[in-house]
């Protein structure tokens, strides 16, 4: 123990080795559950404090982040700076993105610009400390020794980060107090999170590739071994991918896997497993996250990446599909009239109503202006299972600006003619089961589902086509109960896949980005352990709500049914 007073920030490890701050708020946040000892459960929510890290928590045992929509892992650690650096000041450098938005210096760089700063320096050169930067405090700009690239950078005031006093440990850990420290491991936390932290972290750390068990206790569990997360995006920061992560296929075999990772690890690197050093017990066997190369964490995201998906659990892959919706082949070749004709019986004395598609009555010719179909604009239909009555004319007219796809769709009640599809592009889709109950599921495992779709040039039936559009936040991590309605609706997924009706190209109600992948009207769950977004659990009324929301796509056992007969 060192007495010393010092400024505490909490940090995570990015898939570039380098340590990366928490915000202050975040970092008192931490501090508080860390100050509260084994009481608190060794858990910490990030989303508690902010929203937008709401997928993230903390594992304190182990010293993990861990992300609850993709079930991965990154270090975190407890870090001590001179009480009279920037932190203890609340002072932030950040630098200049390409799309104009800020990102926070490392620390250790933040400190070195802000002490040349109050020396009143006319310049620094960040090469001392690795970086090939000068930071130009007269134009208050960064730049790279290399290409003469320039950038702005700033000097803002946030929250001064925590600062304690004492005696301080040499290594991070937690319990940090001597008297907790001595005292008899806590029991183990049975909360969602918890369990699936630490059931990944004990596979990985042992090199487990089967299915997932539940820690016997707490403290049995070796500590991390430093597999690698991508933290939650900052302001104006994109989130970040661990380079360690299979996202393909699942059935990719995990000599596969290491094949593909192995050619992107630097030349000369060893595969082998780390030297482990002794434990406070003098015991070998657990992994010192400062013992471990980049090459090794990389080793451990593709073990983690493994028994993330339980290999004995058949995994379905859903077939990727083209850019055209499909159709029905007895529908095809045929014109929207001769398609409508199934659904329609001919009206010859209509109402003196509304056409609710025209707004003109149906007793006088169809007020449509677009182009010409070839029916006569004062013929009227019924529609034979609701029975909405509309002109005809008026009705081709819907179905041209439609997918074509043979279907039809009454647009008062919403009953659905024929086969309903959309325009989700190409992608794929995957689920399996991981040993873990949902919060308010207990008595059952959990289905994740796991979509995947790329980038690319929308196609004819899209808004814009041939314009490129945008997929972000792939691949996207979803969770059912594995109960007998989570089953069925999984099933019921499968084939709103297969329509085409999980996704979109729009714009994003979220960010306002338009030519974008979007969610299409059929909810999903893509926390795990929680409920602080809205998209959790528990949700007692969740599954029955998007058995109606495939219902209003048209699909349901009743229709899956008919449709195969």
């Amino acid at each position: 123990m060192l007495l010393a007073s010092a400024v505490v920030v909490w940090e995570w490890l990015n898939e570039h080795g380098r340590w990366r701050p928490y915000s202050p708020a975040v970092s008192h946040h931490i501090e508080a559950v860390v100050r509260a000892g084994p009481r608190a459960g060794g858990s910490v929510v990030l989303g508690q404090v902010d929203s937008r890290l709401a997928p993230y928590i903390i594992d304190l045992q182990s010293m993990n982040q861990f992300r609850q929509d993709t079930g991965t892992l990154r270090p975190v650690r407890r870090n001590y700076y001179d009480p009279t650096s920037a932190p203890a000041k609340g002072v932030v450098w950040e630098w200049e993105n390409d799309n104009g938005s800020w990102t926070p210096y490392d620390m250790e760089v933040g400190i070195t610009i802000q002490h040349a700063y109050e020396k009143q320096h006319p310049w620094i050169d960040l090469t001392s400390i690795g970086f090939s930067y000068i930071i130009d405090f007269s134009t208050m700009g960064q730049i790279n020794r290399q290409t003469q690239r320039q950038r702005r950078v700033r000097r803002r005031l946030d929250l001064i980060y925590p600062m304690v006093t004492g005696a301080l440990p040499k290594a991070q850990s937690w319990p940090v107090s001597p008297v907790s420290a001595a005292s008899p491991p806590a029991p183990p936390c049975s909360c969602p999170q918890c369990v699936l932290v630490m059931s990944v972290k004990a596979a990985v750390v042992n090199g487990s590739t089967g299915p997932l068990q539940a820690p016997t206790a707490r403290k049995n569990m070796p500590p991390s071994g430093a597999v690698k997360l991508p933290p939650p995006a900052g302001p104006g920061g994109k989130p970040l991918d661990s380079t360690g992560t299979i996202r393909g296929p699942v059935k990719t075999a995990p000599s596969q896997a290491i094949r593909r990772q192995a050619s992107s690890t630097p030349a000369g690197a060893t595969a082998g497993s780390p030297a482990s050093p002794p434990g406070a017990n003098g015991k070998n066997g657990r992994v010192a996250l400062a013992t471990l190369n980049r090459t090794n964490l990389q080793r451990l995201a593709i073990a983690q990446s493994r028994v993330l998906i339980a290999s004995g659990v058949p995994t379905v892959p859903v077939k990727n599909l083209n850019g055209s919706s499909p159709v029905n082949p007895a529908l095809a070749g045929k014109t929207p009239e001769e398609v409508l004709k199934k659904y329609l019986q001919k009206v010859r004395h209509p109402p003196d109503e509304d056409c609710t598609i025209c707004m003109e009555r149906l007793t006088a010719p169809s007020g449509y202006k677009g182009p010409q179909p070839t029916v006569k604009p004062d013929l009227v239909g019924k529609l034979s299972r609701c029975g909405h009555i509309y002109h005809i004319y008026c009705l081709v007219a819907m179905y041209n600006n439609g997918n074509k796809d043979g279907s039809l769709q009454c647009p008062t009640c919403k009953t659905i003619y024929g086969v309903k599809t959309g325009t989700q592009p190409p992608g794929k889709m995957e689920y399996h089961l991981i040993p873990h109950s949902l919060p308010g599921h207990p008595d059952c495992k959990t289905i994740r589902i796991i979509y995947s779709i790329p980038p690319g040039i929308q196609g004819p039936e899209h808004p814009n086509p041939g314009k490129s559009f945008s997929a972000r936040g792939f691949p996207r991590h979803c969770y059912l109960p594995d109960s007998e309605k989570g089953r069925k609706v999984l099933k019921l997924l499968l084939v709103a896949w297969d329509r085409r009706l999980i996704f979109a190209i729009g714009t994003s109600s979220t960010t306002g980005e338009s030519d974008t992948v979007i969610w299409n009207e059929v909810h999903h769950k893509t926390e795990f352990g929680s409920n602080l977004t809205g998209h959790g659990y528990p949700d007692a009324n969740y599954l029955d709500n998007v058995l109606a929301e495939l219902a209003a796509q048209g699909i349901s056992e009743d229709s899956t049914a008919q449709e195969k007969d």
